[in-house]
């Protein structure tokens, strides 16, 4: 059973990962009605370490982009100095914008887990941003135009902006992609570029904290079985598959709509979570 709960968790991460309606929220939720087997130890690392899955697909999709190297193979397509000077760029931009998350959610990563890790703030951050979608795309975007239309001409200074803005994500709820694409509309960026640069940045930041709950996992004293190797690996892959879609998806609709949607979305979810958690409390 397992298995069949670890292929309904990568899709629920597949989807939640790029879209902005948080990924951590959502495997929180999942977790009260498709709970796995496993040790609470195992299940906060798998939380965590399912996003690789879809941080791969990144790779995959925009493997031209993010290679600083011309191809092995000559009948590829090579990059023009002009064209690698940008990646090399890009990267730099990517790991300012990460260090913000780095330095703060580091020391922060075990008491935020103990005190956020639920229901309730989870609805209140869902709400909270939610909110926040909709109040940016109907009163702040009308009336500013967008300074950073094309993801190379993104200045360094808006990378670190949008890296503070990831901090805010370190709260289960927010959605790193909710934090990011909210920051980066503040600030000038247009939506195509901010959920761009939101796929880039999530590689370092979930490669990162992978290896922080890996290593927390194995300083515990845990042991990963060979069945629970197994439900990782079968959540990752269908999260891969799901998020090469889920990205597709996400861009598209970008160039035609605005966030709006997924603004509502939240605050409808937010407002079940917060009516089933005090049911709950009240039925005991």
């Amino acid at each position: 059973m397992d298995f069949i709960r670890a292929i309904i968790l990568g899709i629920i991460e597949g989807i939640t990962e790029w879209l902005p309606i948080s990924s951590t929220g959502h495997l929180i939720i999942a977790d009260e009605f498709i709970r796995l087997n496993q040790s609470a130890a195992f299940k906060e690392m798998f939380d965590v370490v399912i996003q690789l899955g879809a941080i791969l697909s990144v790779v995959v999709l925009y493997f031209h982009k993010l290679n600083p190297f011309n191809q092995l193979n000559p009948k590829d397509k090579q990059k023009t100095p002009r064209e690698i000077q940008l990646t090399w760029r890009l990267w730099l931009k990517v790991l300012i914008a990460a260090l913000p998350a780095a330095i703060i959610g580091l020391p922060l990563n075990d008491w935020l887990d103990a005190h956020f890790y639920h229901f309730v703030p989870v609805a209140f951050m869902l709400i909270i941003y939610g909110v926040a979608f909709i109040v940016i795309e109907r009163r702040w975007v009308p009336n500013h135009q967008f300074s950073v239309v094309n993801i190379d001409r993104l200045p360094y200074k808006f990378a670190l902006y949008i890296g503070l803005f990831q901090v805010l994500s370190l709260l289960p709820g927010t959605s790193r992609s909710g934090a990011t694409i909210v920051g980066a509309l503040l600030i000038g960026v247009s939506r195509a570029v901010a959920a761009e640069f939101t796929f880039f940045l999530g590689i370092p930041v979930m490669f990162g904290a992978s290896f922080v709950k890996i290593v927390g996992f194995i300083k515990g004293g845990n042991v990963l079985t060979f069945e629970q190797f197994g439900v990782l690996l079968v959540a990752c892959v269908v999260a891969f598959g799901v998020s090469m879609v889920a990205i597709k998806f996400l861009m598209d609709y970008v160039k035609k709509h605005d966030f709006t949607f997924f603004g509502k979305y939240r605050i409808v979810l937010g407002v079940i979570l917060l009516i089933y958690a005090g049911l709950k409390a009240l039925l005991g």
